[in-house]
Protein backbone atom coordinates (compact mmCIF):
# COMPACT_ATOMS: atom_id res chain seq x y z
CA UNK A 1 0.00 0.00 0.00
CA UNK A 2 1.27 3.43 -0.91
CA UNK A 3 2.18 5.69 1.99
CA UNK A 4 2.99 9.38 1.45
CA UNK A 5 6.50 10.47 2.49
CA UNK A 6 5.46 13.95 3.50
CA UNK A 7 2.38 15.50 5.05
CA UNK A 8 0.10 17.49 2.70
CA UNK A 9 0.32 21.22 3.39
CA UNK A 10 -2.60 23.56 4.02
CA UNK A 11 -2.20 25.27 0.65
CA UNK A 12 -2.22 22.03 -1.35
CA UNK A 13 -5.16 20.71 0.67
CA UNK A 14 -7.11 23.93 0.03
CA UNK A 15 -6.40 23.82 -3.70
CA UNK A 16 -7.59 20.21 -3.88
CA UNK A 17 -10.83 21.06 -2.05
CA UNK A 18 -11.54 24.25 -4.03
CA UNK A 19 -13.98 22.49 -6.37
CA UNK A 20 -15.92 20.78 -3.57
CA UNK A 21 -18.81 23.20 -3.07
CA UNK A 22 -22.29 23.03 -1.63
CA UNK A 23 -25.12 23.81 -4.04
CA UNK A 24 -28.46 25.45 -3.45
CA UNK A 25 -31.40 23.03 -3.51
CA UNK A 26 -33.71 23.43 -6.51
CA UNK A 27 -37.04 24.91 -5.47
CA UNK A 28 -40.33 25.07 -7.32
CA UNK A 29 -43.71 26.47 -6.40
CA UNK A 30 -46.57 24.17 -5.52
CA UNK A 31 -49.31 24.48 -8.18
CA UNK A 32 -51.99 23.88 -5.54
CA UNK A 33 -51.04 26.25 -2.73
CA UNK A 34 -48.12 28.29 -4.15
CA UNK A 35 -45.58 27.44 -1.44
CA UNK A 36 -41.90 26.81 -2.23
CA UNK A 37 -41.22 23.07 -2.45
CA UNK A 38 -38.14 20.97 -3.19
CA UNK A 39 -38.38 19.45 -6.65
CA UNK A 40 -39.78 15.91 -6.93
CA UNK A 41 -41.19 15.96 -3.39
CA UNK A 42 -44.62 16.17 -1.81
CA UNK A 43 -45.71 19.65 -0.76
CA UNK A 44 -45.43 19.86 3.03
CA UNK A 45 -48.15 22.51 3.25
CA UNK A 46 -51.01 20.93 1.30
CA UNK A 47 -49.90 17.29 0.73
CA UNK A 48 -50.10 17.18 -3.06
CA UNK A 49 -47.62 15.95 -5.67
CA UNK A 50 -48.00 16.57 -9.40
CA UNK A 51 -51.53 17.82 -8.83
CA UNK A 52 -52.66 14.65 -7.04
CA UNK A 53 -53.53 14.29 -3.36
CA UNK A 54 -51.01 11.91 -1.78
CA UNK A 55 -50.74 12.97 1.87
CA UNK A 56 -53.10 12.71 4.82
CA UNK A 57 -52.76 16.47 5.28
CA UNK A 58 -54.75 17.17 2.12
CA UNK A 59 -58.52 17.62 2.22
CA UNK A 60 -59.39 15.11 -0.50
CA UNK A 61 -57.11 12.30 0.67
CA UNK A 62 -58.58 8.82 0.31
CA UNK A 63 -56.61 5.99 1.88
CA UNK A 64 -56.02 3.17 -0.58
CA UNK A 65 -56.75 -0.29 0.75
CA UNK A 66 -53.99 -2.78 0.01
CA UNK A 67 -55.98 -5.83 1.05
CA UNK A 68 -56.25 -6.86 -2.60
CA UNK A 69 -52.67 -8.10 -2.66
CA UNK A 70 -53.16 -10.03 0.54
CA UNK A 71 -56.45 -11.38 -0.75
CA UNK A 72 -54.83 -12.52 -3.98
CA UNK A 73 -52.17 -14.42 -2.10
CA UNK A 74 -54.67 -15.98 0.26
CA UNK A 75 -57.05 -16.86 -2.56
CA UNK A 76 -54.36 -18.75 -4.40
CA UNK A 77 -53.71 -20.85 -1.34
CA UNK A 78 -57.41 -21.15 -0.60
CA UNK A 79 -58.36 -21.96 -4.21
CA UNK A 80 -56.82 -25.43 -4.09
CA UNK A 81 -58.93 -26.65 -1.14
CA UNK A 82 -61.96 -24.81 -2.49
CA UNK A 83 -61.54 -26.51 -5.85
CA UNK A 84 -61.41 -29.89 -4.11
CA UNK A 85 -64.53 -29.02 -2.10
CA UNK A 86 -66.33 -28.01 -5.30
CA UNK A 87 -65.41 -31.33 -6.92
CA UNK A 88 -66.71 -33.23 -3.88
CA UNK A 89 -69.93 -31.21 -3.90
CA UNK A 90 -70.39 -31.85 -7.64
CA UNK A 91 -69.87 -35.57 -7.11
CA UNK A 92 -72.45 -35.57 -4.30
CA UNK A 93 -74.89 -33.65 -6.49
CA UNK A 94 -74.43 -36.16 -9.31
CA UNK A 95 -75.02 -39.04 -6.90
CA UNK A 96 -78.23 -37.48 -5.63
CA UNK A 97 -79.40 -36.86 -9.21
CA UNK A 98 -78.68 -40.48 -10.11
CA UNK A 99 -80.49 -41.70 -6.99
CA UNK A 100 -83.47 -39.50 -7.84
CA UNK A 101 -83.57 -40.91 -11.37
CA UNK A 102 -83.46 -44.46 -10.01
CA UNK A 103 -86.21 -43.75 -7.47
CA UNK A 104 -88.48 -41.91 -9.89
CA UNK A 105 -89.11 -44.87 -12.26
CA UNK A 106 -89.81 -47.11 -9.26
CA UNK A 107 -92.32 -44.59 -7.94
CA UNK A 108 -93.98 -44.30 -11.34
CA UNK A 109 -94.43 -48.07 -11.54
CA UNK A 110 -96.00 -48.17 -8.07
CA UNK A 111 -98.36 -45.36 -8.96
CA UNK A 112 -99.63 -47.12 -12.10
Amino acid sequence: MAVPKKRTGHSAQGKRRSNWKATKPELTTCPNCGQKVLTHTVCTACGTYKGKVVSKKAEGYVEEVKEEKKAKKSTKKAEAPVAEEVKVEEAKAEETVEEAKEESPAEEKTEE
